[in-house]
């Protein structure tokens, strides 16, 4: 982890394209200011953390539902060659 100290109005620069300025210090609150390319995602990290236990738990719904279709399908279609359907 880099360990900076910055003041009030002065910046950081991450890559070429994301700029952090300093906006306000007040007790043990920092404001800052965030610039960067629309296409890159800027969130707290709280919100981050929830998004991807989100993204996990939809991934794990997607695959369970993906092998019960299948299995179902499967099923189905055995029954439909056992009883001679078409």
């Amino acid at each position: 982890m880099l360990v900076l100290t910055r003041r009030i109005g002065e910046k950081l620069v991450i890559g070429n394209e994301i700029v952090l300025e300093v906006l306000s210090v007040s007790g043990d609150v920092v404001r800052i200011g965030i610039i960067a390319p629309r296409e890159t995602s800027v969130h707290r990290f709280e919100v981050f953390e929830e998004i991807q236990a989100t993204n996990r738990a939809a991934s794990t719904l997607s695959n369970t539902v993906s092998r019960s279709a299948v299995e179902g399908l499967t099923t189905h279609l055995r029954t439909r060659e056992e009883t001679g359907e078409q």
